[in-house]
């Protein structure tokens, strides 16, 4: 029962903040091909794990997000990780300003109120197989509308008493909120060619504030991220 699970939960991560100049070589690959944002992201943890070993991404816990200024020419990338990142391999001629390493450590209360900004990968999945027939998975596809990102998110939400699965097989937040006041923004998609693991991914902002109900499966949220395409930085929600 839901009921005794832990009214606090504690949340320990490592955020590098590194302000990057969009009109680098290295960088400005990175803003047009999401292959090589992965690359740029991960080069912060070499050496933590073997090459090639699967998994190694989650086994860090490395999520991430950025922002552009088109204008400035100026990209604010923000890396999550259950260790610390060496952003030595990105040449410092690619920095407006060296890397801001922040620790976090911040406990979560049931009642609590929570602002929160997240980039999502929100997706649904279209049946594949003829209606009656044995289906089989469907394909991805992303919403395209705020209304439609709204449902997704609201459906993740979980109200007190709630267990942190729905009956539809739904994982939720440990937080719920007032659909009302989220804020959506639809995001340009990112993408890459490459000919061995082409990506499409859509994306969308969400904003608002959340009432922790769960700190545990909140604190399972922020560690893990949230949706898919988590190593294309999508799904860390980031909170104040």
């Amino acid at each position: 029962m839901n009921s005794t699970r832990a009214s606090t939960a504690r949340f320990v991560a490592t955020h590098s903040v590194l302000s990057l100049n969009a009109r680098h070589p290295l960088i400005a690959k990175s803003l047009i091909d999401a292959q090589e944002m992965h690359r740029t992201v991960m080069s912060g943890f070499h050496g933590w794990t073997e090459d090639g070993a699967p998994h190694a991404r989650a086994h860090m816990g490395v999520l991430s997000t950025w922002s552009v200024d088109l204008k400035a020419a100026a990209l604010v990338l923000v890396v999550q990780s259950r260790i610390p990142g060496d952003w030595a391999r990105i040449p410092r001629a690619a920095f407006t300003t060296a890397p801001h390493i922040i620790t976090v450590d911040r406990t979560f209360k049931a009642g609590e109120p929570v602002a929160f900004r997240a980039v999502v990968n929100p997706i649904r999945s279209k049946p594949s197989g003829k209606p009656g027939s044995d289906r089989v998975r469907g394909t991805r596809t992303a919403h395209t509308t705020p209304e439609h990102v709204k449902r997704w998110f609201t459906r993740r939400l979980q109200p007190a008493g709630e267990p942190a699965t729905a009956e539809d097989g739904v994982t939720r937040i440990g937080a719920t909120a007032d659909p009302a006041t989220l804020g959506i923004r639809m995001l340009p998609t990112v993408s890459s060619a490459h000919r061995n693991k082409p990506v499409r991914i859509g994306r969308a902002e969400i904003r608002g504030t959340l009432t922790v109900t769960d700190p545990e499966t909140l604190v399972g949220v922020l560690s893990n991220g949230l949706g898919h395409a988590r190593a294309y930085s999508c799904g860390l929600v980031l909170t104040r």
